[in-house]
Parts: C-alpha cells; sequence; structure tokens
C-alpha cells in the first residue's frame, strides 16, 4: 500500500459550540462544511487547516473521558505548523488559551508550545521558519 498523506484528524468534542468557536474562531480553521445528523443527535463540522489538511469535529450524546494523560496509549498530541511561533503565541493567549513555556526541539533546533482544546486534548504549534 501506498499513502498519499492523511486526509483528515477526527476529534469528538463534548461541548460543540465552545468546541466550533475554538476551533474557527480562535486557531482560525475555516468551515468546509457543517452537517447536524437527526438520526445521532450530533453534528460533524468538516474544517480546513492551512489549505490543505481537515479536522472532522464531532459531536455526539454522552461521549465517554479521555484515557488519562500524558502518556495513555492513543493518539498523544496534534500539532500545527506556524511560521511564527510568537506572533501565534500572542494571539492565542489574547483569546485567553493557557500556554505551557515555549520549549526547543533537542533534534531540531525549532521552537514549539503547547496548549488544550476546550476539552483538554493536547495541541502543539510548531514553528517551521
Amino acid at each position: 500500500m501506498k499513502t498519499q498523506g492523511i486526509h483528515h484528524v477526527a476529534i469528538i468534542c463534548s461541548n460543540y459550540e465552545k468546541s466550533k468557536h475554538f476551533y474557527v474562531n480562535v486557531l482560525g480553521f475555516s468551515i468546509i462544511q457543517e452537517t447536524f445528523r437527526a438520526a445521532r443527535n450530533s453534528y460533524k463540522l468538516d474544517l480546513n487547516v492551512g489549505g490543505r489538511d481537515q479536522i472532522e469535529l464531532f459531536s455526539f450524546p454522552n461521549p465517554p473521558d479521555r484515557p488519562s494523560r500524558p502518556e495513555a496509549c492513543g493518539l498523544r498530541h496534534l500539532a500545527f505548523s506556524v511560521s511564527n511561533l510568537d506572533e501565534a503565541c500572542a494571539s492565542l493567549s489574547a483569546e485567553g488559551v493557557v500556554l505551557e513555556a515555549v520549549r526547543v526541539d533537542e533534534l531540531t533546533g525549532k521552537r514549539f508550545t503547547f496548549f488544550q482544546d476546550p476539552d483538554g486534548l493536547p495541541l502543539e504549534i510548531y514553528e517551521i521558519l
């Protein structure tokens, strides 16, 4: 099998309106399509990330909690590339997002930091200068 890349990342949220606001208004992802699925009493929000990547944001009634952090088996975190980490940090901070201290990747020398979405999903911004 030869893959072409990652098509999308799916995220299940506990509060659809709060998460929609975070991913669209705080992180700046654009909406491709929003669908209410009456049979499941849930929304599916397709988001464009950086012009080529996608996130599918789902809401479901009573989703189970995420396993304990930080080293639970499964997806560890989701990282987004930015060209200017200082500007990205300032923008997130202005929206009330709490950021960890900026670190330097010991293998690449690039700067990065972590923060959380409304459900505590660990997210990272990674500078790609």
